[in-house]
This record gives structure tokens, C-alpha cells and sequence, in this order.
């Protein structure tokens, strides 16, 4: 013979008490749209990073570039 499968019978206050944590779990996750704003920023962020850095450092290489402190004179 085949035993049969055992029913769990759940009460409601059971139910409700289950249910709870459930949806506190979901308010405490972003939403896709606030994680791709968070992800976008922080990409943003590094560029803008990035090329403050590049700037700076062009701006280093042109000073020392054209202020050459031993003019030379033409031979000529």
C-alpha cells in the first residue's frame, strides 16, 4: 500500500505571523530603478575622477612644457 502524504493544517494567526517578515524584507530592498541611480553615480563618479586627474596632469606637462628656465639663443 502506498502512504499517503501528511496534510499540515495552518491556522490563520500562523499565516499572518508568516507573512510578516516576508514583506519587511521586501521594503528594506531597493528598487531596481534607486540601484541602477546608485550604480550610475558612483560610474559618474570615477569618470568625472578620472578626469579631473587627466587634466591636472596636462596641465602639469604644458606648465613645465613652456616654462623652460634656460631660454636658448639662435646661433644664427
Amino acid at each position: 500500500m502506498q502512504k499517503k502524504t501528511p496534510i499540515k493544517i495552518i491556522k490563520r494567526d500562523e499565516r499572518n505571523r508568516q507573512q510578516q517578515p516576508a514583506a519587511e524584507v521586501a521594503i528594506e530592498r531597493p528598487s531596481a530603478k534607486e540601484a541602477a541611480r546608485d550604480m550610475v553615480a558612483t560610474v559618474s563618479q570615477w569618470v568625472n575622477e578620472f578626469q579631473q586627474k587627466r587634466r591636472s596632469e596636462t596641465a602639469q606637462a604644458i606648465k613645465t612644457l613652456f616654462t623652460d628656465p634656460t631660454p636658448q639663443t639662435s646661433k644664427a
